[in-house]
C-alpha cells in the first residue's frame, strides 16, 4: 500500500514539473513563501498559465480527492464498527481517538486541496502561506499530541493548565464588561 502511494505521487510530479518548464519568468523574482510551492510559482509567471492551472487541478484531484475518498470510506467502516460496541465507555474511547484523527486528516486535506485547487480562484499569497504552514507543520505535530492525550498523566497536566487559564479569561471578560 505504501509503495503504491509513493508510486502514484511520483507519477504526479512530472506533469507539474513540465508545466513550470513551459512558463517564462522575470530574472529577478522573489517568492514570498517559506518553500517553493507550485501555485506560488505559477502566480509569478508572465506567460499564459491556463494549461498549467488545469494540470495542477487534475493532479490535485488525482493525488488528493481519490485518497481522501478512500480515507473517508475507511473511517465510515471504523465508525460502523464502533457503533456495534456494546459499552458506552468503549464507544466514547474509540470515538474520541478516531474523532481527533479525523480532525487532523481534515486539516491536512482541507488545506492541501484549498491551496492546489485555489490556483483557479487565485488565493491570496498570505492565505496560501498560512494554509501551507498548517499542512506542512501543524498537522504532523498534531499526531503525537493526539496519541499523548490517551495518557492519563498528560490529561491531568492539561487539566491543571486549562483550569489556571480559564479563570484568568473569565476575570478578563468580567473586567471588560
Amino acid at each position: 500500500m505504501a509503495i503504491r502511494s509513493w508510486f502514484i505521487s511520483v507519477l504526479g510530479a512530472p506533469p507539474e514539473s513540465m508545466t513550470i518548464l513551459r512558463q517564462s519568468f522575470c530574472s529577478n523574482v522573489e517568492i514570498r513563501h517559506f518553500f517553493c510551492d507550485l501555485t506560488e510559482v505559477l502566480k509569478l509567471a508572465f506567460s499564459d498559465t491556463l494549461i498549467s492551472t488545469v494540470v495542477v487541478c487534475y493532479v490535485a484531484i488525482i493525488l488528493g480527492v481519490f485518497p481522501l475518498t478512500g480515507i473517508l470510506f475507511s473511517y465510515s467502516q471504523i465508525f460502523s464498527s464502533i457503533l456495534r460496541i456494546s459499552s458506552d465507555r468503549g464507544k466514547y474511547k474509540a470515538f474520541s481517538t478516531c474523532g481527533f484523527q479525523l480532525l487532523v486528516v481534515s486539516f491536512f486535506y482541507g488545506t492541501v486541496l484549498a491551496i492546489y485547487l485555489s490556483s483557479v480562484a487565485i488565493l491570496p499569497s498570505r492565505m496560501s502561506l498560512m494554509a501551507s504552514v498548517i499542512y506542512t507543520m501543524i498537522t504532523p505535530m498534531l499526531n503525537p499530541f493526539i496519541y499523548s492525550l490517551r495518557n492519563r498523566d498528560i490529561k491531568v497536566v492539561l487539566g491543571r493548565v486549562f483550569s489556571k487559564v480559564l479563570p484568568l479569561s473569565e476575570r478578563v471578560d468580567a473586567h471588560l464588561s
